[in-house]
């Protein structure tokens, strides 16, 4: 009973997060339009200054973009989180018979549901550019599972960090710096040529092997000689990158949650 009552108490949460997503469609439309954006920005201007011109840059940045979209799991996680704690959302919720569980997780799986449905006019342009899946199908349905396991664990990191900062606008300024990540990776250039500790820096970064691990599995690019061993071994890299996040941050989140401000 304990347990249907928790599942009832999840997917409760996870509709309320949803509604918020529909009452502000504006957010959720220019939010999706950035990477968007960022592929025909990259994709045309960056592909004319590298060694990897035209289609075959656009095939290679398709994959980083969808990574540094998930990754963006940090920033919205963070700052819906420090949004409800900063409103007292969450404490009225804690004066509720609900799962502590369930809410972390509610917000959670809104977010990856949200980013599955966005995940797709991305991928249209992309499709539009140039970019195409020369793997197999089961190859290409293991890289979408991998990149939404990786959203969900970056999402949880930032529901952790967002009920820590308790204020929307530490959360917005910590969230935005971020945006760096993505930077230090292998998600927008090859890492081959970096200076060997920037090099070692952006292969251990967990997005490089998520990125790589796509490229590999969509049949974009093979996996660069001499790397990490988390980009050497892309998938496995990715999916331990995604599975400790998850396991470090979930139960945070959840504990953070429960005991409030104390």
């Amino acid at each position: 009973m304990t347990t249907l009552a928790s599942a009832y108490d999840g997917l409760a949460m996870t509709g309320r997060q949803l509604r918020r997503v529909r009452n502000n469609p504006g957010l959720a439309i220019l939010t999706q339009m950035m990477p968007i954006n960022m592929l025909l920005f990259f994709g045309y201007v960056f592909g004319s200054a590298l060694a990897m011109p035209g289609r075959e840059y656009r095939s290679f940045l398709v994959p980083g973009l969808l990574v540094a979209t998930a990754a963006g799991g940090l920033m919205t996680g963070m700052f819906q989180a420090a949004a409800d704690t900063h409103r007292g959302v969450m404490d009225r919720f804690r004066t509720m018979p609900v799962s502590r569980a369930a809410v972390p997780l509610g917000q959670a799986v809104a977010d990856l549901v949200v980013t599955t449905v966005g995940t797709v006019p991305l991928l249209l342009v992309g499709l539009a550019v140039g970019w195409r899946i020369e793997g197999s199908a089961p190859a290409a349905a293991g890289a979408v599972g991998l990149l939404l396991l990786f959203r969900f664990a970056c999402t949880c990191a930032g529901i952790f960090l967002g009920l820590l900062t308790r204020s929307e606008d530490a959360a917005g300024q910590l969230g935005a710096s971020s945006f760096v990540l993505p930077l230090l990776s292998n998600a927008y250039i090859p890492t081959d040529n970096l200076p060997r500790w920037l090099r070692a820096l952006a292969e251990w970064n967990p997005i490089s092997a998520v990125t790589t691990a796509l490229r590999d599995l969509f049949g974009n690019a093979p996996v660069p000689p001499g790397s990490a061993w988390p980009v050497a071994h892309p998938v496995a890299g990715a999916l331990g990158w995604s599975l400790v996040l998850t396991a470090v941050f979930l139960p945070l989140a959840v504990r953070r949650y429960a005991h409030g401000e104390r």
